[in-house]
């Protein structure tokens, strides 16, 4: 991340510091939200509680807007803004390892630091599968993934050129696209919950 300022106002050591100290409220606020209870992140894939769906699509809708704004006024430029280049396959497959981890073991890595942090021997258990999958990913990476990591490239790829859209305009329809997405995911939840016996709603906190 960062720098938070340029660097001739606040130096490197400072924007760590910062950053250091944005992780940390981050982490409270995981905490605060409930996230770091397994049945919260769980609840989204077996359909009973779509809370983290609605507060990721929150965060990104705050973002995609914001920054908008703020490159419009001037604020921010977001042509110096990195992003990777994109490989279309590699992220499909790895994004299904992913999510069948999330549902397995109920933490993202976010998620499983900050509840590690308040001592739940599952989430501390959760980070060692994580480091057991980045060194099984090391050892095994020329002969394995090495070939996938680069399949279906794309190149550096702006999904507003690619679709050959206006900025604003993509930004009005994912709007849209999450308003409809916060009204499915809420009946959704509704008819899980009314399938559920009161016994299991106390249970999960709901």
């Amino acid at each position: 991340m960062g720098p938070l300022f340029p660097q001739e106002i606040i130096n490197e050591e400072f924007n760590l510091i910062f950053a250091f100290l944005i992780g940390i409220g981050f982490g409270f606020l995981l905490e605060a939200a409930g996230f770091t209870n397994t049945r919260k992140l769980a609840g989204v894939f077996y359909g009973y509680d779509a809370t983290v769906i609605k507060v990721f699509f929150t965060a990104a809708l705050t973002a995609l807007i914001g920054l908008f704004i703020m490159h419009n006024l001037g604020w921010i430029d977001l042509t110096l803004t990195f992003y990777p280049k994109t490989f279309w396959i590699a992220t499909l497959v790895g994004g299904i390892i992913m999510g069948a981890g999330f549902v397995i073991g109920g933490f993202c890595p976010g998620t499983s630091l900050s509840a590690a942090s308040t001592g739940k021997v599952d989430a501390m258990v959760f980070i060692g599968g994580v480091l057991l999958g980045i060194f099984g990913f090391i050892f095994t990476y020329d002969f394995l993934w090495k070939e996938l990591r680069v399949a279906g490239a794309m190149g550096k790829v702006n999904i507003t050129e690619w679709l050959g859209i206006l900025e604003g305009v993509f930004i009005f329809l994912f709007v849209l696209m999450g308003v409809a997405m916060f009204y499915l995911f809420q009946k959704w939840q509704d008819w899980w919950q009314k399938r559920m016996s009161k016994e299991d709603l106390d249970e999960l906190g709901l």
